[in-house]
């Protein structure tokens, strides 16, 4: 059993609450029995594996399984989990996989989502979970966006982290221009749009447009846009958290394309679909 903070297994994972050190190692660390779960079922590579004793013992199947796909897996005390762990009230698991590059947008991407400067990580997480739910092709980022990797990002998106393809990019403006000259509709989501989106056609390829939580989309982004859309508030409500609000215009979006395969007699549901471990 690994006890001391100056183990050097320990102190490595410890590293690994900081961006930079998660860069500089190619390294994820994930925390918590969901994202463990889903890793197993993904058989998604892991370099580390560790758990308290108490946790091996609610999880035997589970502990085996991490076992034989983990490359190491040890056990470590309720002291040393408390350390490790980024959350007050820890589970008892950690784990330490190793960091993929970005992804290829599909080259017959229906929708697509593109975040500039989502800064929350729990607005990312759940922007990342609802874009699993309901279809969304591939997420385009901004480099100033909450690291796509932050302990919290990957909590919030409740294990569906590991379905989504994405890219963090040096220019959205770049994809944005790319996609449409391709003939794709360009919807920016923001308060003062001109169309209701109980208005808007989703029926054409779209990229959805979402901005930084306080100040939404900047100005270049927004005189990009082919439609501007407007989510309609009542009893004075000024706004909505990013994260409801890209729910919405998601959830409107798959609305459409279902009652469109319906009314065609497609029995394919694209929500079964989407999203792919690296």
């Amino acid at each position: 059993m690994l006890t001391s903070r100056q183990n050097p297994l320990i102190k490595g994972i410890r590293k690994l609450h900081h961006s930079k050190y998660r860069h500089k190692e190619n390294l994820y660390l994930l925390e918590g029995t969901n994202l463990v779960s889903v890793a197993v079922a993904l058989s998604y590579p892991l370099k580390v594996v560790l758990a308290t004793t108490s946790w091996q013992q609610k999880h035997p199947q589970l502990w085996s399984q991490l076992q034989s796909l983990a490359a190491k897996a040890e056990t470590v005390s309720e002291e040393a989990m408390a350390w490790l762990a980024t959350t007050v009230n820890p589970e008892g698991i950690v784990a330490v996989a190793p960091r993929f590059p970005g992804h290829h947008p599909p080259p017959n991407l229906q929708l697509g989502l593109v975040l500039e400067r989502i800064q929350d990580p729990g607005n990312m997480g759940t922007i990342i979970r609802t874009s699993v739910a309901m279809g969304v092709d591939f997420l385009w980022l901004s480099r100033d966006c909450v690291d796509l990797d932050h302990p919290k990002v990957m909590r919030a998106s409740a294990g569906e982290w590991f379905k989504i393809k994405w890219s963090v990019v040096d220019s959205l403006a770049e994809v944005i221009s790319q996609y449409r000259h391709q003939g794709y509709q360009i919807v920016a989501t923001e308060p003062t749009g001109n169309i209701s989106l109980w208005h808007m056609d989703f029926s054409s390829p779209t990229l959805i447009l979402v901005g930084n939580e306080s100040q939404g989309l900047s100005f270049s982004l927004k005189t990009m846009a082919t439609h501007r859309v407007k989510i309609p508030l009542l009893n004075q409500v000024e706004s909505l958290n990013v994260a409801v609000a890209t729910s919405l215009v998601l959830a409107e979006y798959q609305r459409q394309r279902q009652l469109q395969d319906s009314n065609h007699g497609n029995p394919h549901n694209r929500l079964e679909s989407s999203g792919g471990n690296p």
